[in-house]
């Protein structure tokens, strides 16, 4: 495999004609990035901060974004034992600015909401991420309330992927093992998370996307052997032989490992069978057995809209860090993701 490009030092993410300036990857966020240099394609920017918390026994999303013709905050809890979903939803229809995000995933940063009896407040300092969001579900109360603890001086993955088009551009950042506590109310039934097993990730994203993509993802973290592990593995669009977004984490370091595939295609093999993920140099080997199939979103008459099919269930194999150690993974509990995007 040709070696991957690594940034470390800050560098521009785009020139002056707001094409990719220097694709790979970096384990802090290095690139320094200027939207407003973005000019012909400025209508078809999408920048969206994600966060998705699990203790395997629910599921958390918030998500604040553009998309250029609208702006959304969403708030989704999934009963990963039963199906069963609350969520709740702001979309404006806008411009490519109206929301400010965050400058990276893991900055220092103020999101304030508060309209139509909804509010939101999510405040990244120092290590702290806190998530508050509260608003109605099927005509109840509906609040989340997260605190999540990253370890001092925790890396991430931060990737810069181009596309065909050099107009085109997907930079990404992700947060993993970041340890959570906190509670959800629907109606006057409050759930709280299970802080030996809660954890956090972060999915930060800015681009200019063509039309057609679709990808696989998959990202889960945990304890072992006393310390936080976690992957990230992303692929399927886009340019990555400049740098895959793919990558281990372990006691607060990132572990950068190269093309991650799957044997088989899901969605012909069927959503609940097993998914078994290698990786091109032999570092990686993880089968998920999958307990439950959610399929999410839409794309209409197959030209427009996203659509996902997300499975959550236990990856049991092994994986191997840069310094040789090898980690045997049992029954871990994660999520993957195959998806289709017409927009």
């Amino acid at each position: 495999m040709k070696k991957q490009t690594e940034i470390i030092t800050e560098t521009p993410l785009l020139d002056e004609k707001g094409r990719a300036l220097k694709p790979g990857y970096c384990k802090r966020n290095l690139y320094i990035y200027n939207k407003y240099v973005i000019r012909n394609k400025r209508r078809r920017i999408k920048e969206w901060d994600f966060y998705l918390i699990t203790d395997g026994r629910i599921k958390i999303e918030l998500n604040f974004f553009n998309i250029s013709f609208a702006a959304a905050l969403t708030a989704e809890v999934v009963d990963l034992k039963t199906g069963r979903s609350w969520s709740d939803m702001i979309l404006e229809p806008s411009g490519p600015d109206k929301y400010t995000l965050s400058p990276a995933a893991d900055a220092d940063f103020l999101f304030h909401y508060r309209n139509a009896g909804r509010s939101a407040w999510f405040k990244t300092e120092g290590t702290r991420h806190s998530l508050v969001f509260r608003g109605k579900s099927k005509g109840k109360r509906f609040e989340i309330n997260i605190r999540g603890d990253r370890l001092p001086g925790q890396e991430s993955l931060t990737v810069l992927t181009p596309f065909k088009d050099p107009a085109q551009f997907f930079y990404s950042q992700k947060l993993n093992c970041i340890a959570c506590t906190g509670t959800v109310r629907i109606g006057d039934t409050v759930l709280a998370l299970n802080p030996d097993r809660a954890f956090m990730a972060v999915d930060w994203a800015r681009g200019v996307w063509p039309y057609a993509s679709s990808w696989y993802w998959t990202n889960g973290s945990t304890y072992l052997n006393g310390k936080r592990f976690g992957f990230e593995l992303t692929w399927g669009f886009g340019n990555e032989s400049h740098a895959t977004e793919t990558a281990l984490f372990y006691d607060g370091k990132c572990h950068k490992i190269g093309p991650v595939k799957l044997d088989s295609d899901p969605a012909k093999e069927g959503w609940l069978s097993p998914w078994h993920f290698t990786d091109a140099e032999g570092r990686l080997d993880l089968t998920l057995t999958p307990v439950l199939h959610r399929p999410v979103g839409l794309v209409f008459a197959g030209i427009a809209g996203h659509k996902s099919d997300q499975v959550f269930g236990h990856f049991n194999g092994r994986v191997r860090l840069d310094d040789g150690t090898v980690l045997e993974i049992k029954d871990m509990f994660a999520f993957a993701e195959k998806a289709v995007n017409r927009w």
